[in-house]
């Protein structure tokens, strides 16, 4: 949608699709959904045509919500939105937030029981917003059952990594990185794993 941020989206998009170019392992297909195929203006000012819509995106096995300029008011209030969400997080193998995108998760009711976090300055209105949500503080990526939130940024590059490590392990991961001139170094990362387990 319109005032995404940039680095939300491309960086778990350059992790994942950097897959393609590891012949070991199976790849993602990485792609882009949007409300309509309007082109969308991030907020930095890239313009991005969007892959697929609501209505013939495919199958989405790991769904990826970054941020967005109005995360945490107005797009809460798209229904529309918050519905496909909800359904197709609901559908999926594997559901990331970075950053604020984390306020969609919530809103859609996908972070219910879950144990996550969001953008370090936004925590303490994530709280008031949701007040029965276990929402940490002081960490870059929380992993709880198919859930992984980061706190966006850079630190998105990190929890799209750590998801391949949970996938692929971490030699494939650790190449991964190292094509897109980055590291892998998972206990250097302020982090918290509840649980691995996909929930059913």
């Amino acid at each position: 949608m319109d005032g995404t941020f940039n680095t939300e989206l491309t960086a778990p998009f350059d992790i994942f699709q950097h897959t393609r170019f590891r012949e070991s392992v199976k790849p993602m297909n990485t792609f882009t959904v949007a409300q309509s195929k309007n082109i969308i203006t991030t907020f930095e000012g890239l313009r991005l045509q969007p892959d697929y819509d609501f209505n013939d995106a495919p199958r989405i096995d790991i769904l990826v919500i970054p941020s967005a300029e109005h995360h945490l008011d107005s797009d809460l209030e798209n229904t529309e939105v918050i519905n496909w969400i909800k359904q197709t997080g609901s559908a999926a193998t594997y559901i990331t937030s970075h950053c604020d995108g984390a306020f969609m998760l919530a809103q859609a009711g996908l972070l219910d029981h879950v144990v996550s976090t969001t953008f370090p300055s936004d925590v303490h209105k994530m709280r008031e917003r949701f007040p029965n949500l276990d929402i940490r503080e002081n960490v870059w990526f929380v992993h709880d059952g198919k859930v992984i939130t980061s706190a966006g940024g850079a630190r998105s590059f990190e929890a799209a990594m750590y998801l391949c490590d949970v996938l692929y392990g971490p030699d494939v991961t650790n190449d991964l990185a190292g094509g897109l001139v980055l590291e892998y170094n998972l206990a250097d990362y302020p982090h918290l794993i509840i649980n691995q387990e996909k929930e059913n």
